[in-house]
């Protein structure tokens, strides 16, 4: 069969699947073989002279289409089950800025944060360019909260409690991500395996509790691991329960819509303003064996039918932990940006 036949039959398959997929998709074949029209570009984004990039997660784009926000680990390369807590972990006691914007060409525009942050590890900027972080650990009194900073610096809202991690109302257990909605609405996707919450929760644009759902587990509306949060133009929400190798897709009231398992297993989501959905798996038969015969990689697809049009396979052939992007975001331009945090740095996709 030649290759372009090949390539229309995966697409239909995954087609297929989707739009099946309205309830309990089941799982298909890995879709590892569709074309990637991207050029790689590593190290992407200039630093100050003597700093050096740390594991980061966390990329977003700013309002204005072009410019990259990006949330980097202060430096910090080293697993948090390998640091002694009596010792100085990732952001904790740093006196580097973790929050930075760069321009299209990685030029660094500016910075902030210093002192405020532990572990920053998902970043979301609204329609009117404020930033907004989660902290997914915690030490020292700091840590398991979100941030709301505007486009300057300026802290404008805290949710959780200050480094006491629960599954109360205002509190959180290893925040992986948030989201806000057109209204204002927030959106944040608490826990990340382990003992840590399998939930999400909704505020009003206040920092208001509205309500939460989910817990640990496999079955419909249940999580393992809420890695990655995104809107849709509809409205719906996509939360990547990675340890469950799938994307499940609810109302902004937490009604299950969907499941989808095509784009493999997601450390990260994005979805731009034509409902092109990008999902990086950084994990897939390396730091996970759940997954095998998946390819690790950032998959590019229509958030309106689940049909995937490209894959961008990880630089790494082998690896035994976190490889590839696990955050991903993508400019006006269709130009791609991933967050490593396994190889400690950035990486721009630009579109050919």
């Amino acid at each position: 069969m030649p290759r372009r036949t090949r390539q229309r039959a995966a697409i239909a398959a995954i087609t297929f699947l989707a739009i099946g997929g309205f309830g309990y998709a089941q799982v298909g074949a890995p879709t590892n073989t569709l074309p990637n029209p991207y050029r790689s570009i590593e190290n992407w984004g200039t630093l100050p002279e003597g700093r050096n990039w740390g594991s980061t997660s966390a990329v977003a784009i700013d309002p204005d289409g072009t410019s990259v926000w990006v949330a980097e680990r202060c430096g910090e390369s080293r697993p948090p089950n390998q640091i002694d807590q009596s010792q100085p972990f990732a952001c904790a006691g740093s006196k580097l800025d973790p929050i930075l914007k760069f321009d299209a060409s990685g030029k660094l525009l500016k910075s902030f944060g210093a002192g405020l942050l532990v572990f920053p590890h998902g970043l979301h900027v609204d329609r009117e360019g404020n930033v907004w972080v989660t902290d997914a650990l915690g030490r020292n009194g700091m840590g398991h909260q979100v941030f709301k900073f505007s486009p300057d610096g300026k802290l404008l809202m805290t949710l959780g409690k200050p480094g006491t991690p629960g599954d109360g109302p205002d509190e959180f257990n290893a925040p992986s991500a948030v989201v806000t909605a057109p209204n204002g609405d927030i959106f944040v996707a608490d826990g990340h395996g382990g003992r840590t919450n399998a939930r999400i929760v909704k505020f009003d644009r206040q920092g208001k509790f509205i309500k939460t759902w989910g817990k640990k587990g496999s079955g419909p509306g249940e999580f393992d691991t809420p890695h990655a949060i995104a809107i849709d133009s509809q409205g719906r929400l996509f939360v990547g329960d990675r340890n469950n190798n799938r994307i499940q897709i609810f109302d902004q009231d937490g009604n299950f819509l969907a499941q989808w398992t095509q784009f493999s297993r997601p450390s990260g989501i994005y979805i731009d303003r034509n409902d092109i959905i990008y999902v990086a798996d950084s994990e897939s038969e390396s730091a996970t064996k759940s997954h095998d015969g998946w390819k690790r990689g950032i998959r590019v697809g229509s958030a309106k039918d689940g049909t995937i049009t490209a894959f961008i396979p990880d630089p790494v052939e082998k690896a035994s932990t976190t490889s590839t992007a696990e955050g991903v975001a993508a400019d006006a331009a269709g130009n791609i940006y991933g967050a490593e945090v396994g190889p400690k740095r950035m990486m721009k996709y630009a579109r050919q």
